[in-house]
């Protein structure tokens, strides 16, 4: 984890306890769990690898369905996480997932609501030189 102060890293294990969540419920095609960590009064944006951004809620998570509902969907994990405060109340997660033989690297956005981090922005995309999958 990183962050540039004490006072900030304080809220970083929160940040990885919200991307942890976001990537379990991703393997295990949880939907329910999907949509409980999205922002439900913050417009949220998502970019999947190769698709165009889709913006708003509703689209966000018609594609989040549509994903996990698939049974051709393989397992999703990550590693190499680093957490940031960018503002008051906003954090980002970047990391490297991997799905079968490809790396990508992956942005999480949160924001606290109702006491608790949700996301706001997921944007992956494959990643031409990523660090060694951790053994």
């Amino acid at each position: 984890m990183s962050g540039s102060n004490s006072s900030e890293s304080a809220d970083l294990p929160r940040v990885g306890f919200a991307n942890e969540a976001f990537y379990l419920a991703f393997e295990a095609k949880d939907f329910a769990a999907m949509d409980h960590l999205w922002s439900k009064t913050r417009e949220v944006v998502c970019i999947h690898p190769g698709w165009l951004a889709l913006i708003g809620r509703d689209t966000v998570m018609e594609s989040w369905r549509a994903i996990l509902d698939n049974p051709r969907q393989g397992a999703v994990s990550f590693y190499g996480a680093s957490y940031h405060m960018l503002s008051a109340g906003l954090y980002a997660a970047i990391c490297y997932e991997t799905a079968g033989n490809a790396v990508m690297i992956a942005t999480n956005v949160f924001v606290e609501e109702d006491d608790r981090l949700c996301l706001v922005l997921h944007q992956a995309g494959y990643c031409a030189q990523p660090p060694p999958i951790p053994a």
